[in-house]
């Protein structure tokens, strides 16, 4: 890869190619904890899609595999690195392009963050809806990658709904611009659905044309409900779907994860609560007044044992800062193995009541954090630093929930991507018929296969 590496030197502007070890080291993995790295020849930072293009030229004439990059913050090894590849960083590929306020839609590049994008768009009275947990340092480029969801994905939908166009850099260097953005279109194959989520693999997304939303209009209410067990906050969540309510969110947090965050923020927690619903209404006026009380009142006939409420924006922030903070929290704790499957609603008690099952069984803490409202489980898997004893039944209890999920009908990854993790239980979910397509999908875009090989669906180049 020496005369890779050179090559690009040559053609790239100064500072673009960096082989520094420490730097190798840092952009060779994302936050997926015991998924396999290795080091990189070298670390690209493009500061242009003609930075893009030239890596992707000069990567295509040697077969050169290429891992595309965003802020690192995935969590399931969909950027990491195998041994002599070039990773492609787009974090400095952060310019907001235009804002186009009449027509509600923003370009953007691949290394604008998510957080710095709401914030810009709400100065003209915009909101740009997908709000992952890691929305402060996720950039919007590794959002459409692994179609990012977040807390308020049950009402608004995740980022796929809000993607209108992207341009990408294909794995020859041509670049296609695929979308629109009027507010209808159905012009040729949805390409721009299909990069979505595609994890790198189909080509480098370098620029995003995101649909926004009104910012005004809605008039949030928390409701916030402790239970007694996890299986009682399951029964919650299940009937607030089948009572037809969709609350804006509907957040689940155990006590495991509650502890970890009470302990180091210093807070104080309600005696004898082992599990909390977050929930959000906006409907303004009577009608989110009415939703907020049927919410409280089916939390109660739960079992819950203590609801609050709030309208004050402060307050809210405050009781859903458990929830953004739950997973750092966690990680203080010791390394962490998340899982990301996703159930039919009506599934959630079940599928606690399994979870809480496996960690007994197999002898290890697992916490759980939920976008509830859509079934979206996110257990999390601790195994102490160098207990390797623990790792295996950590690995074994991952299997466990990966197999009980799919038993009820459910997903193997809601919103993290498969990467490198979900591999296996890719495998299992997806019919020999549809990984062909995959595959011939694979070969259209990448007949050498040099874009992120190995990530996405089994078998994959």
């Amino acid at each position: 890869m020496d005369d890779v590496v050179e090559e690009l030197i040559a053609a790239l502007p100064e500072g673009c190619v960096d082989t520094d070890p420490e730097t190798l080291e840092r952009c060779s993995h994302d936050d997926a904890e015991w998924a396999d790295y290795a080091l990189p020849a070298a670390v690209v930072f493009a500061t242009s899609t003609q930075d893009v293009v030239q890596t992707m030229r000069i990567a295509a004439a040697h077969g050169a595999p290429v891992v595309p990059r965003g802020a690192g913050t995935g969590l399931s090894g969909g950027a990491n690195a195998m041994s002599g590849c070039l990773v492609l960083s787009l974090e400095r590929m952060d310019a907001i392009v235009r804002v186009d306020v009449d027509e509600r839609y923003a370009v953007v590049q691949a290394g604008v963050l998510n957080d710095d994008l709401r914030r810009h768009v709400a100065e003209v009275g915009l909101w740009y809806p997908p709000d992952p947990a890691s929305q402060s340092i996720s950039t919007i480029g590794g959002n459409v990658a692994t179609n990012a969801g977040g807390i308020c994905c049950v009402k608004y939908g995740v980022t796929r709904d809000y993607v209108l166009g992207l341009t990408a850099v294909l794995a020859d260097g041509r670049v296609a611009t695929v979308g629109r953005t009027t507010a209808k279109g159905v012009t040729g194959y949805d390409l721009t659905g299909l990069l979505v989520g595609s994890e790198g693999t189909l080509g480098v997304v370098v620029e995003a044309t995101l649909r926004l939303l009104p910012l005004g209009g809605r008039e949030e209410r928390a409701i916030v409900g402790y239970f007694g067990s996890l299986p009682a906050a399951g029964r919650a969540v299940a009937a607030v779907s089948a009572a037809g309510i969709i609350p804006s969110a509907l957040e689940l947090i155990d006590r495991t994860c509650l502890d970890a965050v009470a302990q180091w923020q210093g807070w104080q927690l309600p005696e004898g609560a082992q599990a909390l619903l977050l929930s959000k209404v906006d409907e303004p006026g009577a009608r989110g007044e009415e939703l907020a009380q049927r919410i409280e009142d089916i939390f109660l006939e739960a079992g819950g044992a203590q609801v609050e409420r709030a309208t004050d924006p402060d307050e809210i922030a405050r009781l859903f800062a458990a929830r953004r903070l739950a997973y750092p929290a966690l990680e203080r704790l010791g390394p962490v193995l998340t899982e990301d499957v996703c159930v039919p609603r009506a599934a959630v008690p079940e599928m606690l009541a399994r979870i809480e099952r496996a960690a007994a069984d197999e002898g290890v803490v697992i916490a759980n954090i939920a976008h509830a409202g859509d079934g979206n489980l996110h257990p999390l898997i601790i195994a102490p630093e160098g207990d390797d004893d623990a790792k295996r039944r950590a690995k074994r209890a991952f299997d466990r929930i990966v197999e009980d999920c799919r038993a009820l009908g459910g997903t193997v990854t809601g919103e993290h991507g498969v990467g490198l993790l979900k591999l296996p239980g890719a495998a299992e979910e997806l019919s020999p018929v549809v990984l062909d397509l995959h595959a011939a999908i694979k070969r259209a875009f990448d007949p050498r296969g040099i874009l992120n090989p190995g990530k996405a669906f089994p078998n994959g180049a």
